[in-house]
């Protein structure tokens, strides 16, 4: 039995993402090539892979079972045109990188920026997602390298210290607590509130932890960016909760005022997240590595902001 690499990724891609057309669409081809490439799978294994259904497709146990060795399969192709690339000089590809909001945010543009410049053949895929869901997406092979919060259980990946940052309330320069020095979440939910868009990893994040501190998070509007939100917030349009490193850039520029949270989720240690060192390409090898030196150059040792 012979298996074409483009279909296992195609198939891949198609169970991720949960439908045939947005699959398509991450494996650059044509709905109707895709369609056809995954029929003709299924008939060469003689069993349906996928579960059609009206709002997208579920694969089946058969299915299951192909998208496991497929992930094993398309990392050790990987990893070979990586060892071959060193000798022909021509080394590249793409590394999936998955990454909860402050880390997107506060650290990782200046990172990656200098790790593309020094690597211009390789390509990173970067994508935000919540830290529950990066882990799962690393221990099933879906993704490289995960940055995720230190409070969600890592389970058997091998995890290395990041960041630390800390999410903080920031409020307009005249506002009641804007000479408070810290405050509970559950005491401002009766504010007007400036968020992310409902997508983002952290507004989920933040509506999570409303519904346990006993309410909802009321808001005004809903912007697609931290800048956008501190310059609302500056309007008097509401409150909001961005990253540390974000609020004291802003109230550098803008008249907004930080007040710490004294909740323990809003402290958090950032991890970098693997299956295993030694099973990455070596390109996410050089990105990982890369990202820990980054860490290190800009991070005081044995600092605990907490």
């Amino acid at each position: 039995m012979r298996f074409d690499l483009t279909d296992l990724a195609l198939f891949l891609h198609v169970v991720q993402a949960g439908s045939i057309t947005h699959g398509a669409t991450r494996a650059n081809l044509a709905l109707a090539a895709a369609s056809a490439r995954i029929r003709n799978l299924e008939a060469s294994l003689g069993t349906p892979l996928l579960e059609r259904r009206r709002q997208g497709v579920i694969p089946t146990p058969a299915g299951l079972k192909l998208a496991a060795h497929a992930r094993v399969m398309l990392a050790q192709a990987d990893r070979l045109r990586d060892d071959l690339a060193d000798f022909s000089g021509e080394f590249g590809g793409s590394v999936r990188l998955l990454s909860n909001t402050n880390a997107l945010t506060a650290f990782l543009p200046e990172a990656l920026g200098g790790f593309l410049a020094a690597h211009p053949r390789i390509n990173v895929e970067l994508q935000e997602m919540l830290s529950d869901e990066i882990v799962e997406s690393i221990a099933d092979g879906s993704a490289d390298i995960g940055i995720v919060a230190g409070t969600v259980d890592t389970g058997a990946l091998q995890a290395y210290p990041y960041h630390r940052d800390r999410f903080v309330l920031i409020v307009p320069a005249g506002h009641a607590l804007a000479g408070t020095a810290e405050i509970a979440f559950r005491d401002v939910l009766d504010e007007d509130f400036v968020g992310l868009d409902r997508s983002s990893a952290l507004q989920r994040f933040l509506a999570r932890q409303a519904l346990v501190a006993g309410g909802p998070i009321k808001l005004r509007v809903q912007l697609r960016s931290f800048d956008a939100m501190c310059r609302l917030v500056e309007a008097g349009v509401g409150v909001g909760i961005v990253p540390e490193t974000t609020a004291n850039s802003m109230c550098r520029l803008l008249d907004v005022v930080p007040v710490a949270l004294a909740d323990a989720w809003a402290s958090r240690q950032l991890l970098l997240c693997v299956q295993a060192r030694e099973t990455l390409s070596a390109r996410a090898r050089r990105l990982l590595d890369h990202l820990l030196a980054d860490a290190a150059r800009i991070t005081p040792p044995n600092t605990d902001r907490s």
